[in-house]
């Protein structure tokens, strides 16, 4: 009796009594028990019956009270528990009932009941050891989920909550059939909640990020769960992640806000979602990694986040602090394909994925970046042509329409340019010095000459105007490049294969050019930071005060000055007569001078250095180029500034007092000879330099007596200074400025000429043949035959001839030398010419030999018998 109802069973009939009432019902003895077992579990009622279930659901079922506010039984629960741990075999079916009556409730709507249920599991999964959880673990995971189908945000924040649990358990063995994918899309779903409620959409979403963090710790280890890298759950797992670090628009506030919270990072989604996007990428190797990297690029692109691109710069620097240093280049080499991607693009958006690559790379520097270097670089240089040629193009649509914009796409291209130039400059600044040169001579190897191809360039041939534009940018990277280089021997900095190219455009009509140009050679040269304190074109009144920083000339920087020294000369001295210089050219050219004299300076330079001084002052002077007066006083005011500083660097007395002298006379008579007075703005000019004004000038005789008293070898000095080439262009090189070159390239190409034969010594007279030599033979006596017996007259003659030559070409004026070496050259070639044309001759053709006749060709047709060929041909 319990409750007012009663169950009498006699033979086969059941007779239900309630309140009086009574009803015979005839049923089998098991329908008695089953409906008898109804009633009681509906009342909550144990009978006798449950003696006859099984003990662990009997176990079950006492842990849920009567009012589930009270919470679990926790007394029943540690029967349970022990029972658990006691038969782990029963741990399956004790799983699978909780599970049974946790859908149950579920479906039912009683959530205090799922709570119980929830927490039952939790305990047990707990107190479990690892070699007996696996049983128990499908039951578990079917029931997160179903809570996580719930759609009830405490639901799936419960569920969310235990996973976590077993994703922090370590099992021992790994697990065959196990998977996650389930998971892994609900966890996703919910990290993008939109729920109406703020709080509750920020809970969803935080329960979200742990339920992925879970999935990520519990299967990123397990080497038989390598599926979470497959793309479609990284395509799942990693926007995830960057949407709830989007959220906060700005990245700086969300880091500060961060700082604030203090102990509550975990409540905001963003700071855990960094934290798993992290903990993701810390755990990614090197097959994987493209699969974590390429997500992040799908994302940006599909939400627009390349401009602005504060978010994605800033993902990208977590990528690569997050990531093992060797797979640095994994990153970069997937940016540079991304980049490849979208180069037809919207400029601002190959802008900022220029600058994410910016920040990879800076990271990258600091470690390995392994075999990308040149690729880096090759891709970086490629894109910088491809900009070039959209700004062209585009001005070029745009020239017969006010655009604006093309306006605007033209100064878009511009920050693309830049953000490319910055981040090759970077890199190479972050490169040690043996990698660096490679990059200076990859970058100088790309550098366009105007009317030539590249066919190392996958692109449209660009005009003159853009062919300019890219060697602008071209150059501004290398100097970026070599911004902080220092080499131990200027050779290895500066060799052949570099130089030339280099100094190349030094000569163009393009005053920007050359000052680039000049600013390499400064970063490469000036190996003691001098530079800095010869900024600025001036006359230094103690140079002592600056500190200048030297050391002692090497051999090896001497022997570069002798190989190479007349290249830098000459395009010191050809730079100062461009027309088109400005204030920045002339400072240029005296900080190349000053530099030259701090590093490379033996008693030899010094004096070459002198002549070219003397000769740029010959040029103001005598002004045979037609320069403007400004260009002449401004060649003189470099003449001035270098002279006085070279003179405190010898420190040869007699020498300084001859160059203050000059320089207090112009402060005087002629301050326009001086550079503080000349680079004015607003500066008188003279009308005309008078020649005879001998007392404004540097005179060579008084500079070469000063000197030869204090031991410098003078002879050279008193040799006027003339230009020499030393390097042609590279072929394709359209010449530039003819009208007022033309005499110098002229002497310099005949002296090439010279250079190149100068050791060779051949006595032919032109316009005599070989019976005419034979003839004027001198006859054979016995007085030849005598003198050719004395061999000691022959030596002393052989040494009287030797040292005449040698004094010829120690005290002759250069430029006779020149001509009579220039005559024989001259005669040598038309010799070499008349014998190739004697004994090169084209084979006999089918079609017959060509003749000119009335200006037509005719072929005289020879037949195949009548050919003859070599023996070795025919068989």
């Amino acid at each position: 009796m319990y409750g007012h109802l009663q169950i009498l069973a006699l033979d086969g009939e059941v007779r239900l009594c309630h309140l009086g009432c009574s009803l015979i019902v005839t049923l089998t003895s098991c329908e008695v028990f089953a409906a008898g077992f109804q009633i009681m579990v509906r009342k909550g009622v144990c009978c006798c019956c449950a003696a006859l279930r099984p003990r662990y659901k009997r176990l079950v079922d006492n842990i849920f009270p009567e009012d589930p506010k009270d919470g679990l039984v926790k007394a029943d629960m540690e029967k349970l528990t022990f029972y658990a741990v006691s038969a782990p075999e029963k741990l399956d079916r004790i799983g699978a009932y909780l599970a049974e009556r946790l859908s149950r409730d579920i479906v039912r709507h009683r959530y205090g009941h799922v709570l119980i249920a929830t927490e039952a599991l939790d305990q047990l999964l707990m107190a479990c050891h690892s070699q007996s959880i696996k049983p128990f673990v499908e039951s578990f995971l079917h029931m997160v989920a179903k809570l996580l189908e719930s759609g009830e945000p405490k639901l799936q924040v419960l569920g969310t909550n235990s996973f976590v649990k077993f994703a922090n358990i370590e099992e021992d063995t790994p697990s065959y059939h196990r998977r996650y994918d389930f998971f892994v899309s609900q966890f996703s779903a919910m990290c993008h909640s939109y729920h109406e409620d703020p709080e509750v959409q920020t809970e969803i979403r935080i329960a979200g990020i742990r339920g992925i963090q879970g999935v990520v710790r519990k299967t990123v280890n397990d080497e038989l769960q390598a599926t979470i890298w497959e793309p479609q759950h990284m395509d799942k797992i990693v926007p995830s992640m960057l949407f709830n670090m989007k959220k906060s628009e700005d990245v700086s506030s969300r880091t500060c806000l961060a700082s604030s919270l203090g102990g509550e990072k975990e409540e905001d989604p963003s700071v855990l979602a960094e934290n798993c996007f992290r903990e993701l990428l810390g755990r990614a190797t090197y097959g994987n990694m493209n699969h974590a990297v390429r997500p992040v690029f799908a994302h940006l692109d599909q939400h627009r986040l390349w401009d602005p691109n504060e978010f994605a710069v800033s993902c990208f620097k977590i990528i690569m602090y997050s990531i093992q240093v060797q797979y640095s280049h994994h990153v970069i080499q997937e940016i540079l394909g991304h980049l490849d991607a979208r180069k037809r693009d919207f400029p601002r958006v190959r802008a900022g994925i220029i600058q994410a690559l910016l920040q990879a790379v800076a990271v990258a520097a600091k470690g390995s970046i392994g075999p990308t270097v040149l690729e880096v670089f090759n891709t970086l240089l490629k894109h910088l042509r491809f900009s070039v040629d959209f700004e062209l193009s585009d001005r070029r649509s745009s020239v017969n329409s006010i655009s604006f914009s093309a306006n605007a796409k033209d100064n878009d291209e511009r920050i693309v340019q830049n953000a490319i130039i910055q981040t090759i400059g970077f890199f190479g600044s972050n490169l040690p010095d043996y990698q660096r040169s490679e990059i200076m001579m990859f970058i100088m190897g790309k550098v366009p000459v105007l009317g030539a191809t590249l066919p190392t360039l996958e692109t449209s041939q660009l005009s003159d105007l853009g062919t300019r534009r890219f060697q602008i940018m071209l150059l501004r990277s290398l100097l970026m490049v070599t911004s902080g280089y220092s080499a131990r021997t200027i050779s290895a900095a500066l060799p052949a294969p570099f130089l030339d190219p280099l100094l190349s455009p030094s000569l163009m009509d393009d005053c920007e050019l050359r000052q680039l140009v000049l600013e390499v050679l400064h970063n490469i040269i000036d190996r003691h930071d001098n530079r800095a304190k010869l900024r600025g074109i001036r006359i230094i009144p103690d140079v002592s005060d600056l500190k200048i920083k030297r050391d002692k000339i090497s051999k090896q920087d001497g022997s570069f000055m002798k190989k190479c020294g007349q290249q830098l000369y000459r395009h010191v001295y050809l730079g100062c007569k461009e027309e088109d210089n400005v204030q920045k050219n002339f400072e240029l050219l005296y900080t190349t001078l000053a530099l030259i004299t701090i590093e490379l300076a033996s008693e030899e330079v010094v004096i070459d250095l002198i002549r070219v001084a003397i000769a740029l002052q010959d040029v103001a002077i005598l002004n045979e180029d037609n320069l403007p007066m400004f260009h002449r006083c401004s060649v003189m005011a470099v003449v001035a500034a270098y002279l006085n500083f070279l003179s405190q660097m010898i420190a040869v007395p007699a020498f300084c007092q001859h160059i203050s002298k000059v320089i207090e006379t112009r402060t005087l008579e002629a301050p326009y000879f001086l550079p503080e007075t000349i680079f004015r703005e607003k500066c008188s000019l003279p009308k005309s330099l008078e020649k005879e004004e001998t007392n404004l000038f540097f005179l060579t005789n008084q500079m070469a007596e000063s000197l030869g008293g204090s031991g410098y070898c003078v002879e050279r000095l008193l040799v006027p200074y003339v230009p020499l080439v030393t390097a042609l262009f590279r072929s394709g090189k359209k010449p530039h400025k003819r009208r007022r070159k033309s005499k110098d390239e002229d002497r310099l190409s005949r002296r090439r000429s010279l250079v190149d034969t100068l050791s060779i010594q051949v006595d032919l007279v032109p316009g005599c043949n070989l019976q005419e030599k034979v003839s004027s033979t001198e006859e054979i006596t016995f007085e030849t035959l005598k003198k050719a017996i004395d061999s000691n007259g022959l030596e002393e003659q052989e040494k009287e001839k030797r040292r005449l030559v040698i004094e010829k070409f120690q005290k002759a004026p250069f430029e006779e030398i020149a001509a009579q070496c220039e005559t024989k050259a001259n005669l040598l070639h038309e010799r070499l010419t008349q014998i190739l044309e004697r004994t090169v001759r084209p084979p006999p053709s089918p079609s017959g030999t060509a003749a000119i006749t009335a200006g037509h060709v005719h072929y005289r047709s020879i037949p195949v018998y009548e050919m003859k060929f070599p023996d070795l041909c025919v068989y």
